[in-house]
């Protein structure tokens, strides 16, 4: 029998039982594919991630999966709360880095800033400059979120999907109440992401009270077996991207952006548009930490 470490930290907030739930577990080695899958499935949050520390590669390690089997990538929520978990830790990850520490997931590097405030460490997160991929019919996609065509109507602006690591549909709403009312009906969802290639549906709207707040935002994504998320950072980033393409925001200025109001998990992400990509940002807190056999 093999005895793991895991650890659970709330994402995107400073505050424990706010913010998105992520469950981390430490490894010395890869795990079989089954293995990842049965252990996120146990935790059952919309994330798991397996870290460790590569010596050959210099270079802290991520790999996350959903419950659903499906592994994800880009930097979102189950990144940031990995780096944050290892440095409340005070894990020597970027030992050897220089000036310009990062990470990987899976496959990808990702560039890192850290900063402390009040405590906690706050990790900004590099993505890719956003690109629209394509425009989607608001007649195809208001039925799948129980919602109108006219309530989709946000100062006439498109449903596009846009990616930064991940493809995901940006869908502009009227006002705070229509995006309260929204529901995801899994099987038109699942319909339109096939169709259309696009993975996650990223409702938002800018019209609201609230002048600190740039956009407040839900997130479906049931064809990877999540069915609301409290904050996405894959989703974040590509939303940022697309209001600047639109004029509607600056570069290098930071934005935040409010989600998981509606599952009682409020989280702010923080983004910024720059020349060469966007920033994603954010802070975690550790909720608590165990031991996992296999």
């Amino acid at each position: 029998m093999k005895i793991l470490d895991y650890y659970v930290v709330d994402v995107f907030t400073d505050s424990r039982y706010k913010g998105n739930q992520l469950s981390v577990v430490y490894i010395d080695e890869e795990l079989d594919i089954n293995q990842y899958y049965d252990i996120s499935r146990e935790f059952g949050y919309s994330e798991t991630s397996f870290v460790n520390y590569s010596i050959a590669e210099n270079v802290f390690k991520v790999r996350s999966f959903t419950k659903a089997n499906h592994e994800v990538i880009g930097a979102g929520h189950n990144l940031l709360g990995a780096v944050c978990l290892a440095l409340l830790k005070e894990w020597d990850i970027f030992k050897h880095q220089g000036t310009e520490p990062h990470v990987m997931i899976k496959d990808d590097k990702i560039l890192l800033k850290i900063i402390e405030q009040d405590g906690l460490p706050y990790v900004g997160m590099k993505q890719r400059p956003a690109e629209i991929v394509k425009t989607v019919p608001a007649e195809f996609i208001a039925p799948a979120l129980g919602l109108s065509v006219a309530d989709l109507d946000l100062n006439g602006w498109d449903i596009n999907i846009v990616k930064t690591e991940v493809a995901h549909l940006m869908v502009p709403v009227k006002n705070s109440s229509l995006l309260k009312n929204a529901i995801s009906h899994k099987s038109l969802l699942k319909k339109a992401s096939e169709k259309f290639g696009f993975e996650g549906c990223y409702l938002f709207t800018t019209n609201r009270p609230d002048n600190d707040i740039l956009a407040e935002a839900r997130f479906f994504n049931p064809s990877i077996g999540i069915d609301e998320d409290p904050a996405t950072g894959t989703a974040a980033g590509p939303l940022a991207g697309y209001l600047q393409k639109l004029g509607y925001i600056s570069k290098d200025k930071d934005f935040r952006i409010l989600q998981g109001e509606y599952v009682n998990q409020p989280s702010i992400i923080h983004v910024k548009v720059v020349d060469d990509g966007i920033w994603i940002s954010g802070s975690s807190v550790i909720v608590m930490e165990g031991k996992l056999y296999l």
